[in-house]
């Protein structure tokens, strides 16, 4: 019989700040699918130029280009203001046995392909040996979750608060088609301008260049 699982510890603070999220925003979720022929091309020509590049790489890149058209979902909840950011620091979801962190890549709009990769690669790499620092884990402007290992295609990532917007990551399905979802704060940010971020989001994927 598998011992039962406590709210104490590091899981103590993962339920509390779960359940914080969902009472105190207004959650409200999207879903699309986006041809990921163009994200897997880039992989490869990174790959034979000598460079390990994920998807999650590509996708941070590419919410570095559309984010400064849309402020709102880059920003922080502020003593009952939604403060748009002058960074884009996007905070990366890694789950760890009995924990989840999520430290960011900083000032994304600024930094090249190579540069986010082997920033978000040092956070995988440190997270497990409990080497993050406090500005890492506290900075996120906007978050990722990627299931795209799983069976998953679509989700409903949970806020990161301050933060008024989270991108989840599902599988690439046969079609070539990969699920992306999009959990907004609903009382800043309304439905026809989530459809519109998503909209750039997947467009962006899917032009993605395989150059610097």
């Amino acid at each position: 019989m598998s011992s039962p699982l406590k709210f104490t510890g590091i899981r103590g603070v993962i339920a509390r700040r779960m359940l914080e999220s969902v009472q105190t925003t207004a959650q409200l979720s999207f879903f699309a699918d986006a041809d990921a022929s163009a994200l897997t091309e880039a992989r490869r020509w990174w790959k034979d130029a000598g460079q390990k590049v994920g998807y999650e790489d590509l996708v941070i890149a590419a919410l570095a280009r559309i984010l400064p058209d849309f402020p709102l979902f880059n920003a922080h909840e502020i003593d009952g203001a939604v403060v748009p950011q002058a960074e884009i620091n996007v905070g990366v979801a890694i789950g760890l046995p009995g924990a989840l962190v999520v430290p960011c890549v900083f000032d994304c709009a600024a930094k090249g392909l190579p540069q986010i990769a082997s920033e978000r690669a040092s956070l995988v790499e440190r997270a497990p040996v409990n080497k993050l620092t406090v500005k890492e884990m506290s900075a996120g402007t906007i978050s990722i979750s990627n299931l795209g290992l799983t069976r998953v295609r679509h989700f409903t990532p949970v806020l990161n608060r301050p933060q008024t917007a989270i991108v989840g990551l599902g599988r690439i399905g046969r079609d070539g088609l990969m699920g992306i979802s999009l959990t907004v704060d609903h009382r800043a940010i309304d439905g026809q301008p989530a459809g519109e971020f998503l909209t750039a989001l997947c467009e962006a994927l899917e032009g993605a260049q395989p150059t610097p």
